[in-house]
């Protein structure tokens, strides 16, 4: 009968030793890059439509939350009736409007700033409608905000 008791016993405390495991943290985990995303540390993010190139670049490259930032687009062609949105990819974190203004030949800027999230993963989508050959045309740009990477 003891023997018993000191078998339940031993095995209680097994459980217990084997469920104090130390966590996981996900701090040290090493993120893969997606290349899908802008990377604004080596230059504008380029999308084509028909024979037109439009670029996107905001400064700092690292685009902090929280912080003044400038959008900088610019085309190969000219464009015409622009409008840009940035808004949450995967979550949504409200619609921001950005206002641009031509600062030279087909080379559009405005100041923009974006919230914060709680994840360490937020990714931002800019929407940039324009007129080119007379269509409407919409591109999207998806960047990482707080990127330590840039």
């Amino acid at each position: 009968m003891h023997k018993l008791v000191r078998i339940i016993i031993l095995n209680i405390l097994l459980m217990f030793l084997v469920a104090c495991d130390k966590p996981q943290t996900q701090e040290h985990a090493n993120l893969v890059i997606d290349k899908t995303l802008c990377q604004f540390s080596v230059g504008e993010c380029y999308k084509k439509v028909a024979d037109l190139q439009v670029g996107l670049l905001i400064d700092p490259i690292n685009t902090p939350s929280e912080k003044p930032l400038i959008v900088t687009l610019s085309s190969n062609q000219k464009i015409t009736n622009i409008s840009m949105r940035i808004e949450g990819r995967d979550m949504f974190m409200g619609i921001i409007p950005v206002s641009l203004s031509e600062i030279k030949d087909n080379v559009y800027q405005g100041p923009v700033i974006f919230g914060s999230c709680s994840s360490n993963y937020m990714v931002w989508r800019v929407f940039v409608s324009f007129d080119y050959q007379q269509q409407t045309r919409t591109l999207m740009y998806d960047f990482l905000a707080d990127n330590d990477n840039n």
